[in-house]
């Protein structure tokens, strides 16, 4: 089964700024992209952290009105966040306002992974990494949308082909597939119910597919058997191994 990677989506054309970069020219560069963001990199162009519009705004409002009157000393400003916000209200190039460590995504992740990583850490962006963690892309959220824009009928092709066919060596027309809007429903009778699992486990990682219901039944549950069986073979062996 293939999964398009992140590589296939990202922008190669990525805006980005160094340590030493003054904060205006930070704002400066966002506004005439129009991006949210920009990646901070070394000078092997390895990427050291992220800064985005919210680090700008957050260093403004941190930043003390000429007129405001000091605030008294309180023992809040000891801790860990008033020391970051205080950092970021005088920073003034890109290594000191940016956040650090940054969340990234490697050339080859698929776009799944690359989905997780965007929900897991809410992020608007992450910058892609060569085999050498060098700088070489950036996605957004945007792009990885476009893995949901796959037709129906072309995830169905790649769950009887992929997943039927070639990993459980089923006839195309043994199990019923359909694909409305996304949601896989699957079909039918196997002969195992480890095969039941592979399918539903299979089908869940193709690329578009928002959901799948089962509607399969089995002659044999095998995960009960004491006695060892002749096993599926070739892929399907992997797939049993990480069930």
């Amino acid at each position: 089964m293939k999964h398009n990677k992140v590589g296939s989506v990202m922008t190669t054309d990525v805006v980005r700024v160094e340590y030493g970069t003054p904060v205006k020219e930070v704002a400066r560069l966002l506004a005439a992209h129009r991006i949210s963001g920009l990646p901070v990199v070394d000078e092997d162009d390895k990427v050291i952290g992220v800064l985005s519009q919210t680090d700008l705004i957050a260093r403004q409002a941190a930043t003390p009105e000429p007129y405001e009157t000091r605030r008294r000393f309180t023992f809040s400003g000891l801790t860990r966040r008033a020391r970051r916000q205080s950092a970021k209200a005088h920073a003034r190039t890109a290594g000191r306002l940016m956040t650090a460590p940054p969340v990234t995504a490697h050339v080859d992740d698929t776009i799944v992974e690359a989905a997780r990583t965007l929900a897991q850490h809410q992020v608007e962006r992450l910058p892609v990494l060569d085999e050498e963690d060098r700088l070489v892309g950036i996605v957004t959220r945007r792009d990885l949308l476009q893995v949901f824009l796959r037709p129906d009928k072309e995830i169905r092709e790649e769950v009887i082909e992929d997943v039927l066919v070639g990993t459980l060596w089923l006839a195309p027309r043994s199990i019923d597939v359909s694909v409305v809007q996304g949601v896989v429903t699957l079909s039918g009778h196997m002969e195992r119910k480890s095969e039941t699992e592979i399918a539903l486990s299979m089908t869940r990682r193709i690329d578009g597919v928002v959901d799948v219901v089962g509607k399969l039944s089995y002659r044999l549950d095998d995960a009960r058997l004491h006695t060892p069986e002749p096993a599926l073979h070739g892929v399907a062996d992997d797939w049993l191994r990480r069930l």
